[in-house]
């Protein structure tokens, strides 16, 4: 019997495109991305879907990209979930170690576990992850593992990640109306931290944000655990909503004028180079200095790192984050980001972009591929599909069809 390729394909919902991959997974856990898509669109905002239609649409011109680029079409994908409405937090609970000897088993560490995820959360909400974060045995706190230890009290310290059922509900009803079957929901703040962050990093303390259109993600690490995540309504669109209000601009140059000549530090451009800048209505066009405009970004970027650096300290201690701050997402393009972290914060920051993966690895390279990546990362080996459960890529010429249809619509007749 031939033996089959097993396919994971990764959807990243966010507030201005939709990101998807498709790769293919190897038994010794190996990545190789065959195929991406993106699709721009307008259907969430800071986050939370608004317009279902217009997202499901974004859905389906991302993922016919990506399977026309693999030669596959797909049937189930890992999908991200954030937004400022994802509540968080750390739970600790002790229970006894029930053998009369005081070894530790593997019921006892299960007791643990679920006594720590029983908290109390609102009707309305529902748990999305708990992720482990150590063990206390008779006191002694940091045990990874403690199977066959011998105590009479074991604690279970865990991070519990929960999420209105209504965002879940809308998540699940866009993905399925593109025809897509959700076999995972991941946090993405864990998904972009598993693509960009070392060993070291996450063992040293650091603070990862993904900077999106909408919101910009945090999740905090501490000795080898997660400590902290949360989402702040600060994105990548408000540089560009500053830029159209004080340019005079529409909001469409202004994200295209912050792309080509944009920098978060004036002292990187030159001070008297000007570019022409469009008039909102279509009124001609007025000169404006490029340091004037990397002024603007400057202070929106300076109030974003303060803001979520507060944000990050909340649980986690400052001096216990020595490996300082890693941004990515495609906010973190901006030239001069990570300059400008280190000035406001006074601590070691990098822009990191996803590692990992194997394959077309050229066309994913960008931090704006963090979440997407780390999707694919988190969930390989758990929902990973046979190529067999696959549908025939010969269905794929219809999927082509209609994706020049779009780009390319028939003119209308006289």
């Amino acid at each position: 019997m031939p033996k089959t390729t097993p396919y994971l394909v990764s959807l990243d919902i966010g507030t201005s495109k939709v990101c998807a991959l498709i790769a293919e997974t190897g038994s010794e856990g190996r990545v190789d991305v065959v195929g991406k898509g993106t699709a721009s669109h307008k259907g969430t905002r800071k986050g939370a879907i608004i317009d279902v239609p217009a997202t499901v649409e974004a859905i389906k011109r991302a993922t016919e990209e990506a399977e026309i680029m693999a030669g596959v079409q797909i049937e189930q994908a890992v999908v991200g979930v954030s937004g400022p409405i994802v509540r968080s937090f750390n739970s600790r609970q002790v229970v006894a170690v029930a053998a009369r000897s005081r070894e530790i088993s593997r019921e006892d560490i299960g007791r643990a576990l679920d006594a720590a995820r029983s908290c109390p959360i609102p009707s309305d909400y529902e748990i999305l992850a708990v992720l482990q974060r150590q063990f206390v045995v008779d006191g002694q706190d940091g045990v990874a593992d403690p199977l066959g230890m011998v105590g009479s009290r074991l604690e279970a310290d865990v991070h519990v990640v929960t999420v209105p059922v209504a965002t879940t509900q809308n998540l699940l009803k866009c993905v399925n109306g593109a025809g897509v079957s959700v076999t995972e929901m991941i946090l993405e703040p864990l998904a972009a931290s598993e693509a960009v962050l070392t060993l070291d990093e996450k063992d040293h303390g650091v603070v990862l944000a993904d900077i999106g259109g909408g919101t910009t993600e945090i999740a905090v690490w501490r000795q080898g655990a997660l400590a902290h995540t949360a989402v702040i309504p600060i994105g990548g669109d408000l540089f560009t909503s500053d830029l159209a209000v004080l340019l005079k601009t529409p909001v469409p140059d202004a994200e295209r004028l912050k792309r080509k000549f944009g920098a978060a530090i004036p002292g990187l451009v030159r001070g008297d180079e000007t570019i022409d800048v469009p008039r909102t209505g279509g009124q001609g066009f007025h000169p404006v200095s490029r340091a004037y405009m990397a002024e603007i970004l400057e202070a929106r970027a300076r109030e974003l790192f303060e803001v979520l650096w507060r944000e990050a300290t909340t649980d986690v201690p400052a001096r216990e984050l020595r490996a300082g701050l890693v941004l990515t997402g495609g906010g973190s393009s901006l030239d001069g980001m990570a300059d400008e972290a280190e000035q406001v914060l006074g601590i070691p920051v990098r822009i990191g972009s996803p590692r990992g993966l194997s394959g077309l690895t050229d066309i994913v390279n960008g931090p704006e591929w963090a979440c997407a990546a780390g999707l694919l990362l988190v969930g390989r080996g758990r929902a990973a599909v046979p190529k067999s459960k696959l549908k025939d890529s010969g269905g794929l010429f219809s999927k082509l069809k209609n994706s020049l249809g779009r780009m390319f619509p028939p003119a209308s007749g006289n």
